[in-house]
């Protein structure tokens, strides 16, 4: 590859828009449902991308820790190898979907009405074949990255990731040697709040989480008769206090940037340190875009899986249930002692997934190049920092020293409920989305450090 890079029009050609499309329905179509405890195949999903980055002059690795749980890790060499390298990364496998639900096939990529519609059009298969694309035109343009750039793409997102990012952060860790700094997914889209502003949150956080497995002890006995020592009536009396509990607001920095940042935006100064400072006053006033916020200023833990007995007329003695817990930077202990209190002397409580949560800086070279690539291709965006409610794989490259953002760009139209359609019926992503987000990655990556220095 030269060393000239060009600009963005000559390096994002009409072939790079054609081909964000192609390769979004074309990922669609390959089924890696991941219904969790290892059902799932992502091998040739990653076989698909593989090829295609070979014909980039690219040499992918396939690796897998358990068969047919296939990552995939390519490094593309930049102008400067001594400079810090970038992780891009994006997961393989979607979450099921029931065809009758939907107006087309979950797995049909088809393009109707402007959007390309599937399962994973926005959670990732956009954003997989957004980076597939610009690395396919960079090789066309003959142009090179300032620093090195790794692409990892991962199974297992969907489930606990331990044959996907986990076993890569592990087994592989010399793969990300030199990566300072990384962008995976759920940040960067618009957001249309209130008076037409369009935000783009690019994430800079996640709440950690705190899977629990909720165990009632009691005595098995005949339905007919009186039994104070009811498994299935101490787990469900715990559950019932876990799920009614209102957790106090406790907001970690990146919470506290994103409050100034989206307060500031609406004209409403907000200082979240200031004595008698009330978020939930706050989040009144932001209407739509309180929405960013409401999940991530406080704890939270909902029952999601009850399981107990066998028969109607048999008590048992034991009773499960699993609660999601979602904590927050600095909330652990909270979560611990709330837990102990709300279950009580009857009910034992384990985590069965326990992850910290993340913050990087919102005032880092990084953050600023990502929001000049958006403001450049939408001047009216505001772009403003957010932590996410959920996890991504960012929690195991972070434990490389790595430090990981929420940036996949896309543009949408107002009315799009872009954070509904995660998971949900009818998902897709409009094409001129994925068109901005190709040319927002390639700004976002060719405006180094070194550029920004000339």
């Amino acid at each position: 590859m030269a060393d000239d890079t060009g600009d963005t029009g000559e390096r994002i050609d009409q072939r790079a828009l054609d081909e964000v499309v192609r390769f979004t329905s074309d990922l669609i179509r390959i089924d890696t449902t991941n219904r969790g405890g290892g059902d799932c195949r992502e091998r040739p999903a990653a076989e698909y991308i593989a090829e295609r980055l070979a014909e980039a002059g690219l040499e992918p690795l396939l690796l897998e820790r358990d068969p047919g749980r296939t990552n995939l890790v390519a490094r593309i060499p930049g102008r400067d190898r001594r400079a810090p390298a970038l992780l891009m990364h994006g997961h393989l496998d979607v979450v099921p979907a029931e065809p009758a639900d939907w107006s087309v096939h979950p797995f049909s990529g088809e393009v109707r009405d402007g959007m390309v519609w599937g399962r994973g059009a926005i959670d990732m298969k956009g954003t997989d074949a957004m980076m597939l694309a610009v690395v396919r035109a960079w090789a066309r343009a003959g142009v090179r990255p300032p620093h090195d750039v790794v692409l990892a793409y991962t199974a297992d997102e969907e489930d606990d990731a331990a044959p996907g990012a986990a076993h890569l952060a592990t087994a592989h860790a010399e793969l990300f040697q030199g990566c300072t700094e990384a962008i995976g997914e759920s940040g960067a889209y618009t957001f249309h709040a209130d008076g037409g502003l369009r935000l783009y949150p690019v994430a800079a956080g996640e709440r950690g989480s705190g899977w629990v497995r909720l165990t009632a002890h009691g005595v098995a006995g005949h339905g007919s008769k009186v039994n104070k020592q009811n498994a299935v009536a101490r787990l469900t009396a715990a559950v019932t206090r876990i799920a009614e509990h209102d957790w106090q607001p406790r907001l970690s920095p990146t919470v506290r940037a994103s409050i100034r940042e989206i307060a500031a935006a609406h004209g409403i100064e907000a200082e979240p340190d200031a004595p008698g400072f009330d978020m939930d006053c706050l989040l009144d006033k932001l209407g739509t875009a309180g929405k960013l916020l409401a999940a991530v200023v406080r704890n939270s833990a909902n029952p999601t899986v009850l399981q107990a007995g066998y028969k109607v007329n048999v008590i048992p003695g034991t009773a499960t249930a699993l609660v999601d817990g979602r904590i927050v930077p600095e909330g652990d202990k909270e979560f611990l002692t709330t837990l102990d209190r709300l279950t009580g002397p009857d009910v034992d409580w384990e985590f069965v997934n326990h992850d910290d949560p993340l913050q990087v800086p919102v005032d880092s070279p990084l953050f600023g190049r990502m929001r000049a690539a958006l403001e450049h291709f939408d001047p009216e965006a505001r772009v403003v920092p957010f932590c996410m409610s959920g996890g991504t794989d960012a929690k195991y490259f972070s434990r490389l020293g790595i430090d990981c953002y929420g940036f996949s760009p896309v543009r949408l139209p107002t009315g799009f409920d872009y954070q509904a359609l995660f998971h949900g019926v009818d998902e897709r992503i409009p094409v001129d989305g994925l068109h901005f987000g190709v040319r927002v990655l390639d700004h976002f990556v060719m405006s180094g450090k070194e550029e920004q220095e000339e």
